[in-house]
């Protein structure tokens, strides 16, 4: 069985959007995958704020990438983010991911997101479908 950082970095390599935005991984183990992202002025809205879909998609890397480290290929069912706080151009986040629940078939992960004054910006909830196929 591949381990999870070969699983990560093989499906880094074929995430497009995540290379886009500029996500780049910190730490990864089972239970816990650590990724991060510098916002860039492209990455803002109307606002002058980061698009909410930024969070998002940090947080959906994240679940992705650690809820596939196990090596069978999972996929997202249920998703939802919360804001707390505005986030700039220029910041620094840090997504980190924690496993709540594992059956044989789902499993549910909590990803906190701060930025670089180690704020707490959002906090996402993944759940994920499991599924027999091996990676």
């Amino acid at each position: 069985m591949k381990s999870p950082a070969s699983i990560v970095a093989q499906m880094l390599a074929c995430d497009d959007f995540s290379t886009w935005l500029g996500i780049k991984i910190l730490k990864v183990n089972l239970e816990e995958v650590v990724l991060t992202l510098e916002v860039q002025e492209i990455h803002t809205n109307g606002f002058k704020i980061a698009h909410g879909g930024i969070c998002y998609a940090l947080a959906d890397t994240c679940l992705a990438f650690v809820s596939n480290s196990y090596g069978y290929k999972a996929v997202s069912v249920e998703t939802s983010i919360s804001h707390f706080t505005k986030v700039y151009a220029g910041d620094q986040l840090v997504a980190t991911s924690k496993l709540v629940y594992k059956g044989n078939s789902s499993a549910v992960y909590m990803v906190e997101i701060e930025n670089q004054n180690k704020t707490i910006v959002a906090h996402f909830k993944g759940t994920v479908r499991i599924s027999k196929e091996l990676w």
